[in-house]
């Protein structure tokens, strides 16, 4: 199954990238590589999800809002090649979790991004990854996504 038909599969559709927020592109393709830059968990246009973990901000809720940032990375990541088809594989995500001091649980509010790769893109999903904890981001939202993408030749 292509990584389109896997999205379908999923029932997820892709909204129209955003576009930048401040001074940058939202990626650079260089060679067969495609930088994405840090995905907010935006879904009509607004934050979705905005606060700190470790307060008002559950795990299941950053989870959720991993996963919303990367939809938003895959809608870019379509946007660069023009098919998610043409992806070879996922070589690294970079999450960044608005939380407390005493959180300690990021990872698990990163898997929400880490998961959704896996089942579009199945073995070629798997990719490294760095997950920290911040004391805010852009927007005040909670979750912030970007990536590192390798397309076939």
């Amino acid at each position: 199954m292509s990584a389109t038909e896997r999205l379908k599969a999923l029932g997820v559709t892709l909204p129209q990238p955003a576009a930048a927020i401040a001074a940058y592109v939202p990626f650079v393709r260089t060679g067969n590589l495609v930088f994405i830059s840090g995905q907010l968990p935006l879904a009509d246009g607004k934050v979705s999800q905005t606060g700190l973990l470790g307060d008002a901000v559950s795990i299941d809720q950053g989870k959720e809002a991993a996963r919303i940032c990367a939809i938003n990375l895959l809608a870019q990541l379509q946007a660069a090649p023009g098919s998610l088809d043409k992806v070879k594989r996922v070589v690294r995500l970079g999450g960044f979790i608005a939380s407390t001091p005493e959180f300690a649980e990021h990872a698990k509010a990163m898997n929400g991004a880490s998961e959704l790769m896996e089942a579009v893109f199945g073995d070629a999903g798997r990719h490294a990854r760095t997950t920290i904890g911040v004391a805010s981001l852009p927007l005040g939202a909670a979750v912030e996504v970007e990536g590192l993408f390798e397309l076939m030749e």
